[in-house]
């Protein structure tokens, strides 16, 4: 397990699944802000791939968030799109909605920041998130990313576009620890 201040990521276990599908998946307005995709339904049970782990994909690496006192589930993380000849990876991080809030959104991205830049030897990590999503921003300041660029009307979500703002952080300005 990676652990951070608060939280741990830890790989993803079969009991996670129906939990993270319920209180993320399941929540049409949440699904919809948070996936480039139109929300679908899924049958319980079905093999969803943003879920269920891939060994073989190489490129995406999904963690379930724990917190570090007690272990109960409190969301999911992932560093995808991975590109090992140019060391350049995107991150993500859904917290359960009893759980946002309370600083483990910030040491996610601090883990995930770890993972990239001392376990993968990463060159730069990057965020995408709605412009209207304050704590995804917050979060992913905190840790020392940079606020690139502004997407404009790049995102459908519920009936209208909206903008995306574009965050790098480089292995060279990471500053661990900074967040704390």
């Amino acid at each position: 397990m990676l652990r951070g201040e608060k939280v741990g990521l830890r790989a993803r276990h079969d009991e996670d699944v129906p939990v993270l599908r319920t209180e993320l998946y399941d929540d049409v307005v949440n699904a919809s802000r948070a996936e480039s995709a139109p929300w679908r339904p899924l049958t319980p049970g079905t093999k969803d791939p943003r879920l269920v782990v891939d060994e073989k994909a190489q490129g995406y690496v999904p963690f379930s968030v724990v917190e570090l006192e007690g272990g109960t589930l409190v969301g999911e993380a992932t560093l995808w799109g991975i590109d090992n000849h140019n060391r350049f990876a995107h991150l993500g991080l859904g917290l359960l909605p009893s759980c946002r809030g309370k600083g483990y959104g910030t040491d996610v991205v601090a883990v995930l920041c770890h993972y990239g830049f001392v376990v993968r030897g990463l060159h730069r990590l990057q965020v995408e998130t709605l412009a209207d999503n304050a704590a995804m921003l917050r979060a992913a300041e905190r840790n020392g990313f940079v606020r690139e660029g502004v997407l404009r009307s790049s995102a459908w979500v519920m009936g209208e576009f909206l903008d995306e703002v574009l965050l790098g952080l480089l292995a060279r300005d990471w500053a661990p620890g900074r967040a704390a």
